[in-house]
């Protein structure tokens, strides 16, 4: 499906649209599409959208397009016309090829022998994936756009104001329990997580346990990448954890987003889609089931790209999104982060991690695993100096510890509200 100078830039726009289904009282006309026996109603603002729409739907259709058990539709979208060449500083690119060089084990972390990577979802349940030269992408709804608080932030954190202290601030309800390293030039993080069904107990409100990849003076210019798993009823509209990325170059005042839900992320994978779910999850007193997560920056173009572990390469954000994250991070931070509305006037029950505290270890509590960092000569070496720190610890907690099979490790997390958090 090619295309070439004013008609590739309006198909690729047209994408954007089809793909967000962005909702506007101004609407002129609408389309329905049945499936699974729902109607979903997609909002236009005249014929030539509503045309150019149906066209791009009726070519997506040609390729693939998969349902998954839990009501998301994954639709499988040509590389070149994905959300992230809607971004200026993008538009007429395509995906550029994999890196020859990845990060190299040195040091203790040579003693981690890491399985291949598994990546488990619910989408993919059946063997499913997108054909090559397409990437799989979440359909989002008109439904998931008036969920949110504001449809203008849709896929978007609130902004946090100027000069915020590292680990963001507890002043607008974020609460975190996290390991931090700082003081240094930093050029990526690895580190293996396990997941969790965490319980959130308002629209309002998410629980998620991630890496953050940090640069700038924690004010406007705050630059970050960020991965991992969240549970978020107002983006996803339920309660299953989801495979997550994020990227700001303001402090999450005007530029990134969720996912796929602006243009910056470059996606090369076509077998997992960011934003859907991740099945089967851990158990309390049961199986556990941990993703490994890598974030780098390619020595050569400069870009940071998402890795599974030691696995398959997700995608990459492209340097040229970034002012500090041009260069290097100064600070490398793991952990879980709650939003606390304080409903009823006292603190949240959103769970972090499995909803328990971190003394009761192994098969209860969340961890975070061998946990390494990337230097300047592109190897991954332990996060030396990891600093722990929880803002609540009597609604979430960390510990932390070390040992071979491990490396640097901890829990963290807990239920939020019980008797000694009010």
């Amino acid at each position: 499906m090619a295309s070439s100078g004013c008609s590739s830039n309006r198909l690729r726009q047209t994408i954007v649209v089809a793909l967000l289904l962005l909702a506007s009282s101004s609407c002129l006309a609408s389309a329905k599409h049945r499936g699974n026996g729902t109607t979903t109603t997609v909002p236009f603002h005249g014929k030539d959208e509503l045309r150019r729409y149906r066209k791009i739907m009726a070519q997506v259709a040609r390729l693939k397009k998969a349902s998954s058990p839990d009501g998301d539709v994954i639709d499988c979208v040509p590389a070149h016309l994905q959300p992230a060449f809607d971004h200026p500083k993008l538009r007429g690119q395509k995906p550029e090829a994999e890196p020859e060089e990845r990060p190299k084990v040195g040091g203790a972390a040579a003693a981690e022998a890491e399985e291949e990577a598994v990546f488990p979802q619910a989408w993919t349940d059946g063997g499913e994936s997108c054909p090559e030269k397409t990437v799989p992408v979440r359909r989002t709804r008109r439904r998931d756009v008036l969920r949110s608080s504001s449809a203008v932030r849709f896929g978007m954190k609130q902004p946090r104001a100027a000069g915020v202290v590292r680990r963001d601030s507890t002043s607008d309800g974020h609460e975190h329990a996290v390991g931090y390293v700082t003081g240094d030039q930093f050029y990526g993080a690895k580190a293996s997580l396990n997941v969790w069904s965490a319980r959130v107990a308002t629209a309002a409100e998410f629980s998620l346990s991630q890496i953050w990849v940090i640069s700038g003076s924690f004010g406007n210019d705050l630059n970050t990448i960020e991965a991992g798993w969240q549970v978020s009823p107002e983006l996803y509209g339920d309660n299953n954890p989801r495979f997550f990325t994020y990227w700001t170059t303001d402090a999450y005042q005007a530029t990134g987003c969720y996912n796929l839900h602006c243009s910056g992320f470059v996606q090369t994978n076509n077998r997992i889609a960011i934003g859907a779910a991740i099945s089967p999850t851990s158990v309390y007193n049961g199986r556990q089931f941990d993703i490994s997560l890598l974030i780098w920056k390619d020595p050569r173009r400069g870009h940071w790209w998402l890795q599974l572990g030691s696995g398959p390469l997700v995608g990459y954000w492209p340097s040229s999104l970034f002012t500090h994250l041009g260069g290097h991070a100064n600070m490398v931070q793991f952990g879980g982060e709650v939003v606390n509305t304080r409903p009823s006037g006292s603190h949240t029950p959103t769970q972090m991690g499995s909803g328990h505290f971190p003394r009761e270890g192994f098969n209860r509590a969340a961890y975070f695993r061998n946990l390494q960092v990337v230097d300047w000569d592109n190897n991954l070496l332990p996060a030396a100096a990891l600093r722990l720190v929880a803002d609540h610890p009597s609604c979430y907690n960390i510990q932390g510890g070390y040992n071979r099979a491990w490396g640097n490790y901890f829990y963290y997390g807990g239920p939020g509200r019980n008797v000694r958090c009010p």
